[in-house]
């Protein structure tokens, strides 16, 4: 039920219960001392006026309550000279109906004895003070002399006490009750602020940021973090909206052929050879197109979490010369040759993701035929080595080379770089290694992806050199 409080509900209410507490402890404390404070101040007057009459008593060698009946209030004050068998000897009229204390009571007392009784006479209980004396005569014999004082004054003043404790507690927690809801708002106005602040942030302000108070607190680092996770909300919108222009734009090349394609085949009656080569053009784009759908499924199922490899020992000379093959009559219609240096007879099987790998190749292929000088046939090399920990892919071309604003920023993934090779990125980090770019002095570009590979134990060493010699 608190849950669905609001928080300045909750926090007033356990702000209420604290003081109650506080304020219960606070006024228990008054109160107790209070009494003891008060029972005190009557003690110390038993004391005094027993010491008075024992020395009246001693001196005069006679009743004391007699030579000293004026140092005495009939109304507020009263004593007893009692003896042993708790016969009386001399009382005050107050108290004068009984003896104030038993004989049990009278013949134990052997020091100064506090006590608190109901004496007959007196309406209020009684703090009464015994102390033993001599009583003066012919034969000295031994009594107790009483004094006593009525608590009537000191249970009103307790009851006056507890009226102001009952009366004045509720006002008081109720004023701090209110200055607690004070406080909970001030120090969540704040919070009501950045959520403000929050709320106005939208699509056409994305790099608008909350303020952050140099208090340096709880709310400061709750700014902060909302900021950073701002930040990257803002990141992930701008590689969304990158990922679907570029998307957007290496689909709507090859569409727009292939339907060119077909509409020239369709305009006019075509002979044997024209429709032939324009179902082998419109069979290129579309491979392209089938090409692009896989990389896009790859863009879209790194989003979702590092892309699964499945690594098995892979060929490295018949994995290039495979990936060769297939572009090379895109090759020959562009003036292009595809060169392949295949590493030496050792080591040349690593555990990697074939699948991944030949993308890797593709990718990098369709980049640097796209991408050819227009004078005269580019030369195109792909190269792999393997080395105790990784394997190092190559491909060199000899077109324009890449931007320099690429070879400089930070890599985005979907943005200048392309799809390819936005591609060949995401599967060189897959597999936890890395892809660079380089423009050569002799003029074209460079792109080297090295992927770390694990060791392979000793004694699997053998069947990949019959797998080698089989190849």
């Amino acid at each position: 039920m608190l849950a669905r409080l609001p928080v300045r509900v909750r926090l007033t209410l356990a702000f209420c219960a604290a003081m109650a507490v506080v304020l219960a402890a606070l006024g228990a404390f008054v109160y107790v001392r209070m009494g003891g404070e008060l029972m005190r101040a009557v003690d110390l007057d038993l004391r005094a006026r027993a010491a008075a009459t024992a020395g009246a008593l001693a001196e005069r060698g006679r009743a004391p309550l007699e030579a000293g009946r004026g140092l005495i209030d009939p109304d507020e004050s009263f004593a007893q000279i009692l003896l042993p068998r708790g016969e009386v000897v001399e009382t005050t009229p107050a108290v004068a109906a009984a003896p104030m204390l038993s004989p049990a009571v009278t013949r134990s007392v052997t020091r100064p004895v506090f006590s608190v009784r109901r004496v007959a006479g007196v309406d209020d209980p009684a703090r009464l003070l015994a102390v033993p004396v001599r009583l003066p005569g012919t034969v000295p014999r031994s009594g107790v002399l009483v004094v006593g004082a009525p608590l009537g004054d000191r249970a009103e003043a307790l009851h006056r006490l507890l009226l102001l404790l009952f009366v004045g507690g509720p006002a008081a927690l109720a004023a701090s009750s209110f200055a607690g809801w004070l406080l909970a708002g001030a120090a969540l106005r704040p919070v009501e602020r950045i959520r403000r602040e929050a709320a106005a942030i939208c699509e056409a302000e994305p790099g608008r940021r909350l303020t952050v108070p140099p208090t340096g607190d709880e709310l400061a680092r709750l700014a902060r973090t909302l900021n950073a996770m701002l930040t990257r909300l803002q990141e992930a919108l701008e590689r969304e909206q990158r990922f679907v222009d570029t998307a957007g734009h290496e689909l709507r090349t090859p569409l727009a052929l292939l339907r060119a394609q077909l509409e020239l085949a369709t305009a006019r009656p075509r002979g044997r050879d024209e429709l032939e080569a324009a179902v082998r053009c419109a069979v290129a784009e579309t491979d392209r197109l089938v090409g692009l759908a896989e990389d896009l499924l790859v863009l879209a199922r790194t989003r979702q979490g590092r892309l699964p490899l499945h690594r098995e020992p892979v060929l490295l000379p018949r994995l290039l010369t495979e990936a060769a093959a297939a572009f090379y009559a895109r090759a020959e219609a562009d003036a292009a040759t595809i060169t392949v240096r295949t590493p030496g007879a050792a080591q040349t099987t690593a555990d990697l993701d074939p699948v991944r790998l030949r993308q890797i190749l593709h990718n990098l292929l369709d980049n640097a035929l796209r991408h050819c000088g227009p004078e005269g046939p580019g030369v195109i090399t792909m190269s792999a080595e393997r080395t105790d920990d990784a394997v190092v892919l190559q491909v060199q071309d000899q077109g324009r080379g890449f931007p320099p604003a690429l070879l400089t920023d930070t890599p985005s993934g979907t943005d200048t770089d392309g799809l390819g090779i936005s591609i060949v990125r995401m599967i060189a980090a897959a597999h936890g290694g890395q892809m660079s770019l380089a423009n050569l002095p002799s003029g074209g570009a460079l792109v080297t992806v090295r992927l770390p590979v694990p060791t392979r134990p000793a004694s699997q060493a053998g069947s990949g050199a019959l797998s080698r010699g089989r190849a």
